[in-house]
């Protein structure tokens, strides 16, 4: 039986504003719980439960994920520390990621500024503040092959004898012989450094160990990281130019001819710094902050006769686009419009 959630009865408006009071109530509750940890940490009223610790009581009397769990507790005992936390975390002034990464670099004498500082950042912003907190040194530079992963023939064939109908698997399931790989970490060092890290291929590391050969005049050392600045420098320059028409000397286009999607190089050039690589959409809440995936998006559509002007085109991350062609054709024209000139109203950098 499906049930219809009442949500599904409210209108545009009505449920734009139950969306922003739940949150609300959302966050005075997660204050709340996290106040309330704080006293039940300090009375250690989990070994009374038969739990040893606060965590074992939060994942499996409270039935919190592992995640939630560590994060509440964090920010509990940064709590107790620093009650002005509680406030914040009410009100939406910090959130949970924000004060766990903060947590261990608080004292009497700078938490009050930093977590001023730390107003509605992201993780990102936070991980930048905790790097001018707490600068870390630089890490060598360091290339090495990785170890190959290789399974255990002997442990897989008594998975599999154990696997069949009569005797199905018990317990947790055998780990794959190959591990998802990590993901690629960027991470501040401090606030001019970072660390990045990232597994190639072996073609890409022979074209590292030739880029070094081929630089050292330049590069004595060989740091990977200069080859990496080079290397960026260079593909950004190349992606500007197919993309957004830069050019050091660029020249005069031509105005684009009638009932023409083409973007003259001129306006690309134009709107691109007048928008600062940003989606130029602006809602009730500000300007958006989306950098990538952005789109040239023609104001008023080229299917309704919109030129491509630079008055007339704005840059739009690909949600808004969209968004807006909607709001022009409607969901239904929007789509075939998007099926009869290739994408809404929109045109790609590039």
């Amino acid at each position: 039986m499906k049930i219809i959630h009442a949500s599904a009865q409210l209108n545009d408006k009505e449920l734009l504003a139950e969306v922003k009071r739940l949150a609300e109530h959302e966050r005075v509750a997660t204050a709340d719980l996290i106040a309330t940890l704080a006293e039940f940490d300090a009375r250690r009223l989990y070994l009374g439960e038969g739990c040893s610790s606060l965590f074992s009581y939060c994942t499996h009397a409270l039935h919190l994920s592992e995640h939630a769990a560590y994060g509440r507790i964090e920010a509990a005992r940064a709590a107790r520390r620093h009650p002005v936390i509680l406030d914040m975390l009410a009100t939406g002034l910090v959130n949970l990621t924000t004060v766990c990464l903060l947590a261990p670099h608080l004292t009497e004498e700078n938490h009050v500024e930093v977590l001023h500082a730390a107003h509605y950042k992201s993780k990102r912003e936070a991980e930048h503040l905790v790097a001018s907190l707490r600068p870390q040194p630089a890490v060598p530079s360091v290339v090495r092959k990785l170890p190959a992963r290789v399974s255990s023939p002997a442990r897989g064939a008594a998975t599999s004898a154990a696997r069949t109908p009569d005797n199905p698997p018990v317990g947790r399931p055998a780990p794959a012989a190959e591990p998802p790989a990590r993901l690629p970490v960027v991470a501040p060092l401090a606030p001019e450094r970072y660390k990045v890290q990232f597994t190639v291929t072996r073609e890409t590391y022979d074209k590292l160990r030739r880029a070094q050969d081929l630089l050292r005049h330049t590069i004595p050392t060989g740091d990977p990281a200069a080859i990496f600045d080079r290397a960026l420098t260079l593909l950004l320059k190349e992606a500007e130019r197919t993309k957004l028409a830069a050019s050091a000397r660029p020249r005069v286009s031509a105005p684009p001819k009638e009932g023409s999607r083409h973007l003259p190089a001129a306006v690309k050039r134009e709107v691109w710094a007048r928008d600062a690589g940003q989606c130029a959409f602006v809602g009730t809440h500000g300007r958006c902050t989306e950098h990538g995936f952005l789109e040239f998006h023609h104001v008023v559509p080229f299917a309704a006769g919109g030129p491509a002007t630079t008055e007339n085109i704005q840059l739009r991350c690909r949600g808004h686009n969209g968004y807006e062609a909607e709001l022009f054709f409607g969901p239904l024209l929007a789509r075939e419009e998007a099926a009869v000139f290739g994408c809404s109203t929109r045109s790609r950098p590039g």
